[in-house]
């Protein structure tokens, strides 16, 4: 049996373009990004909390990937979602949270973080906790400074004087 040339040619083109189309999907294997940190961040000065959660990238992701965190409402109601832009030179993702209520010490707070690629296909899923070593309560219920400059808030601190004690953030009922 004699194989004609340009049947030759085709095939191995054929074979060549495969491999190439192969070569550009991700193979199974170690998940692209590790979980580095997670904690909530109180800030005194301004009153407020955050969560903070940092991600190392281990394997490269396709360009216009992005990561989806949602983060357990403290105060209760629906969760607050927060998506971010992977960029390829980038290797850490530091995502942070809109600012939270009711934040109780020692208790774990769910967190899901989902890597997808350009078109939605979900590369990777993470679930974890955070729990906070403090209770909300620690912060002053408005913040002490305000403006570019962080002057004294006119609100905490009448005619400019210190009072004798902050009003600590409460939890509404």
């Amino acid at each position: 049996m004699t194989v004609h040339p340009k049947r030759l040619t085709l095939v191995a083109l054929l074979l060549a373009g495969a491999t190439a189309l192969a070569s550009c999907q991700r193979e199974t294997g170690p998940d692209p990004l590790e979980l580095t940190g997670k904690m909530f961040i109180f800030n005194y000065r301004l009153a407020y909390a955050t969560y903070m959660i940092t991600l190392t990238k281990t394997q490269p992701v396709p360009e216009g990937s992005t990561v989806v965190a949602t983060f357990e409402n403290p105060a209760g109601g629906a969760p607050l979602t927060l998506s971010r832009k992977l960029f390829a030179k980038l290797d850490k993702v530091v995502l942070e949270s809109q600012d939270v209520s009711c934040v109780k010490k020692q208790r774990p707070y769910a967190v899901t973080i989902e890597v997808k690629e350009p078109d939605g296909a979900i590369l990777q899923t993470l679930k974890t906790t955070v729990t906070s070593d403090l209770d909300q309560d620690i912060l002053p219920a408005k913040a002490l400074v305000v403006g570019p400059a962080y002057d004294k808030n006119p609100e905490v601190f009448e005619d400019g004087r210190t009072p004798e004690h902050f009003e600590t953030a409460k939890c509404p009922s």
